[in-house]
């Protein structure tokens, strides 16, 4: 049996545990098993002591260049351009006003601008792939972008992760960060993908495939793509978080 045999053969075998989140031991997902929690959790007893450690995200206001990723250099990036929007509420489907959004990605090529991605592929001097914005009065949020590439990831033989976006929302404080990923709709990698597949309910992991949205489509621009996130509830959306 090959190694993306003995792979495929591991996620099948896994049983849907009936829950939107999945195990935090996910074996198929091989870094889970050194860093899923082993230990009890620790209370935290003054949750703003636990900020004043935490990342700083700088100290300039969003504006609505950090929203448009095209436009962040003097040159326009290659790939295909996408519109990605959606509404973020909270389980009554009220919207959450002026949430901070913030993503990150691959370029179209399937390569980060950062100094530990060195596998063989362009690096787009004109593409950072790193945006933010908060969401207005009805919880809808926008981004323009560059539709990602695949890339490999060593997890197992010939692992290729399928195209996506890292979604950050911070809530009201720093202790409810969520982090999520958004898919594309039609990737043949998905049931490749140990990642996506250790959501073993499939309809939260529907949740996390943006549906393509014509309307949202600009014409001679880009394609449009919706993503509504569900901060909490039976509907909400998964988090990294949770492994």
């Amino acid at each position: 049996m090959t190694e993306q045999a003995a792979i495929d053969a591991e996620i099948a075998a896994v049983e849907p545990n009936g829950q939107p989140h999945p195990a935090r031991d996910y074996r198929p997902y091989r870094s889970t098993a050194l860093r899923h929690p082993q230990q009890s959790l620790v209370v935290v007893k003054d949750p703003e002591a636990v900020e004043l450690t935490g990342p700083v995200f700088g100290v300039t206001d969003v504006t609505d260049l950090d929203a448009d990723l095209t436009s962040q250099h003097s040159g326009e990036p290659l790939g295909e351009r996408i519109t990605v929007t959606g509404r973020v509420t909270d389980r009554h489907n009220k919207p959450v006003r002026g949430q901070l959004v913030e993503i990150w990605q691959a370029n179209a090529s399937g390569r980060y601008a950062h100094l530990r991605d060195q596998h063989p592929a362009p690096i787009d001097a004109n593409f950072t792939g790193a945006g933010r914005c908060l969401t207005d009065d009805l919880g809808n949020y926008t981004f323009t972008t560059i539709k990602p590439g695949a890339y490999p990831w060593r997890n197992h033989h010939n692992a290729w992760r399928p195209a996506h976006i890292h979604f950050s929302l911070f809530g009201n404080a720093f202790t409810e960060r969520l982090i999520t990923q958004m898919y594309f709709p039609g990737d043949p990698l998905f049931r490749y993908d140990p990642i996506l597949q250790s959501v073993t309910d499939p309809a939260a992991r529907e949740r996390l495939v943006a549906a393509y949205d014509h309307e949202l489509s600009r014409s001679e621009w880009s394609l449009g793509y919706r993503f509504d996130i569900v901060l909490d509830g039976p509907q909400a959306t998964w988090t990294e978080d949770a492994q």
